[in-house]
């Protein structure tokens, strides 16, 4: 999942929304320099990365992709996901997106300080351009995709263009992801009752 998923999935306490949004930002073992409540939305946030890997739907999406962009396959469903949530929000969630979007980016800048530099820089421009609810769009993914194709260490990569497997088999890609979303809700909801 990207960053919209995992804000919402991590539900309704602050720090498990933005250490959802900041974990891929966090390296390293928990809990690291990170305040304990920040340190289990990370945790949180690993978990559901090492679950997803793991579902079908998911790996059907993985394997939809192209063998010329598959290393890539990760990056790119977890961004289309977030496009179909974005897109069936008023399904999973009672806020309408860009209210949610702006609460969290006021939760993730109370918390800029606690968390790695690195994600104190993006923050801004995500907030700024309202990335997360902009993935309703797919014209933003697509931008998203060809953005990082500029900052990826080994250049040339395929991700530039990328957009390009989302609609190739827009359909099958959205149905993935609405079959894997309930049980990622579900998943979560499980781990806390185990914790």
């Amino acid at each position: 999942m990207n960053y919209l998923a995992h804000a919402w999935l991590a539900g309704d306490a602050a720090a498990d929304r933005v250490g959802g949004l900041a974990g891929d930002f966090v390296k390293g073992p928990l809990p690291g320099d990170l305040p304990p409540d920040l340190a289990a939305g990370v945790a949180l946030h690993r978990a559901i990365d090492v679950w997803a890997e793991q579902h079908p739907a998911f790996r059907a999406s993985r394997a939809r992709v192209s063998a010329e962009r598959r290393r890539y396959a990760g990056i790119l469903v977890d961004l289309f996901y977030d496009h179909f949530l974005a897109r069936h929000w008023s399904r999973f969630h009672s806020s309408p997106l860009t209210l949610f979007t702006a609460q969290l980016y006021a939760e993730a800048t109370d918390r800029a300080a606690a968390l790695p530099a690195s994600f104190a820089v993006v923050l801004p421009r995500m907030q700024r351009h309202d990335w997360l609810a902009a993935y309703v769009e797919t014209e933003h993914v697509g931008a998203a995709l060809d953005g990082m194709s500029l900052r990826r260490a080994r250049q040339p990569n395929p991700l530039a263009g990328a957009i390009a497997e989302l609609h190739a088999a827009y359909d099958d890609f959205e149905a993935d992801c609405l079959a894997f979303l309930p049980d990622a809700l579900q998943f979560v909801v499980s781990r806390r009752r185990g914790s």
